[in-house]
């Protein structure tokens, strides 16, 4: 709901593509639009619109903002490992995370570097 009432700027209880796009791209130069930005307009179209009338109702902004076949945690965890693995060997030494401290204390995988503070084996 809350999503909703942010991006619906004109109020008719839906989020059409315009609003989707508006919420994260304001073409104020009046240029040419982004690549990324013709991506999310594609990515609103095959989807985020799941029944193709144009805009996205309730249920499909709550599957958009809670997908259920999407583990936030484990892609956080890819996403920690992906840019701090820098040799690529799947593993994280002390120095790859020490060098990357600032992703580490920015995630929400890691409580927002709270989990940092506490003794861990695995560290």
């Amino acid at each position: 709901q809350e999503t909703l009432e942010d991006i619906d700027k004109n109020g008719d209880g839906f989020v059409d593509q315009d609003e989707y796009i508006a919420d994260m791209f304001a073409n104020e130069e009046g240029g040419p639009e982004p690549d990324w930005v013709i991506t999310e307009r594609e990515q609103f179209s095959d989807f985020r619109d799941l029944n193709k009338d144009g805009k996205m109702d309730k249920e499909e902004i709550q599957h958009w903002i809670l997908p259920q076949d999407y583990d936030h945690a484990l892609a956080e965890a890819r996403h920690l490992v992906y840019e701090s693995d820098v040799d690529k060997d799947q593993k994280l030494t002390k120095e790859e995370v020490l060098d990357n401290w600032n992703m580490f204390v920015g995630s929400q995988a890691t409580n927002y570097g709270e989990d940092l503070t506490r003794n861990h084996d695995e560290l």
